[in-house]
């Protein structure tokens, strides 16, 4: 019995080989699926970046609805940040669920600063907002330590081709 060919790039020669669906990898010739701790945490990024999304509009119309500001420019500054940080989730998201190394850490960054303005809130009285910001910051990091988002999250990025 032989063998069939390994590409030597570890990825299927062929768009008909296993491992070429969405969210599926395959080094080894075999077809891995996205374990359901990544699942859970690029959900939890994505549903952040959603709510960052939304107080960014919500931002937007208070600001273009005349409410008083202290600098107009300092302002449009902080809306930009909000978008800024929700397209930075977004693709956070994205690319924890293809299994890129670099998003562990980046979703660890996110759930951190969530975590910095999650307890002052909930030691202030905010309770429900709060636990909102936390709880699923808690989640993330424990899923994102676990030994199947580890093995998952360790693609790097290919090298572009030479022509």
């Amino acid at each position: 019995m032989s063998r069939p060919p390994v590409n030597p790039a570890g990825a299927p020669a062929s768009p008909d080989e296993p491992g070429n669906g969405p969210g599926e990898r395959s080094p080894d010739g075999g077809s891995e699926t996205v374990p359901a701790a990544a699942k859970v945490v690029a959900l939890i990024a994505a549903a952040e970046a959603a709510a960052l999304l939304v107080a960014a509009g919500w931002y937007a119309y208070e600001l273009l609805s005349g409410s008083p500001v202290l600098s107009f420019w300092g302002a449009v500054f902080t809306l930009g940040l909000l978008l800024a940080f929700s397209a930075w989730l977004f693709a956070v998201s994205v690319f924890l669920y293809r299994g890129y190394r670099w998003t562990r850490a980046a979703a660890l960054v996110a759930q951190l600063f969530l975590l910095s303005v999650g307890v002052p809130a909930i030691t202030s009285g905010l309770m429900l907002a709060g636990l909102a910001m936390v709880v699923p910051a808690v989640i993330a990091i424990v899923l994102l330590f676990s030994n199947r988002v580890i093995n998952h999250a360790s693609r790097t990025g290919s090298a572009p081709p030479a022509l």
